[in-house]
C-alpha cells in the first residue's frame, strides 16, 4: 500500500502542467486538490482495512479456485479410471463376440456338414429303393412275361393237340396219365 502512495505522490509532482501554473500547493490547483483527495481516499481505505478485506476476499477466492481445480482433477482421474474400465470392458465383451462368432461359425460348418451327410443317406437310402422297385418290377415283368408265355403256350399246345389227336389217341393218353398217377401214388 506504501508502494501506491508513493507512486501517486511522484506522479503528480512531477508533472509538466505544474511546472507551468503557479505553486502547487494551492487549493486553485485541481491537481492538488485531486492528489489530496485521493491521499484522503486511500487514507479512509487504509483505516477501514479495505486492502486486507480485498486480500482475504482474493485469499479465499483463490482457495476456492484451489478446491474446485482439485475437484476438476479428481473428476478427471475418475472419468479416465472410468473410461479405462469401459474400455477393458469394451476389449472384453469383443473378445467374447468373437468366441461367439466363431462357436456359431463351427456349429454352422459343422451342421451342414451333418446335412450333407444327412442327405448323403437319404439319397442312398432313395436309390436303394427305387432299385429295389426296379428290380421288383423287373421280376414282376419276368413273371407276367412266363405266365402269359405258358399260358400261350399250352394255349397254342391244346389247339395242337386237339388238332392232331383223334379221339382214340386221346383216351390212350389219358389212360396212361392215370397209370402214371397210379404208380407214383402207391
Amino acid at each position: 500500500m506504501r508502494h501506491i502512495i508513493a507512486a501517486t505522490l511522484a506522479l503528480t509532482t512531477a508533472s509538466p502542467a505544474l511546472a507551468a501554473s503557479g505553486p502547487f500547493f494551492s487549493l486553485h490547483n485541481t491537481n492538488f486538490v485531486v492528489s489530496i483527495a485521493f491521499i484522503i481516499f486511500l487514507g479512509i481505505l487504509v483505516y477501514f482495512k479495505v486492502p486486507g478485506t480485498i486480500g482475504k476476499l482474493l485469499d479465499k477466492r483463490a482457495e476456492g479456485i484451489r478446491e474446485e481445480l482439485n475437484e476438476a482433477r479428481a473428476l478427471r482421474e475418475e472419468a479416465q479410471t472410468v473410461l479405462a474400465s469401459f474400455e477393458r470392458k469394451q476389449q472384453e465383451v469383443q473378445v467374447q463376440a468373437d468366441r461367439i462368432v466363431a462357436t456359431a461359425r463351427e456349429e454352422a460348418a459343422q451342421a451342414a456338414e451333418q446335412a450333407k451327410a444327412d442327405l448323403e443317406k437319404s439319397i442312398a437310402r432313395r436309390l436303394a429303393a427305387a432299385q429295389d422297385q426296379i428290380a421288383s418290377a423287373q421280376s414282376a415283368a419276368i413273371k407276367d412275361v412266363r405266365d402269359r408265355a405258358i399260358t400261350i403256350a399250352v394255349a397254342a399246345a391244346k389247339d395242337v393237340m386237339a388238332k392232331q389227336l383223334t379221339a382214340t389217341a386221346s383216351s390212350k393218353l389219358v389212360d396212361e396219365a392215370i397209370a402214371q398217377v397210379e404208380a407214383k401214388l402207391h
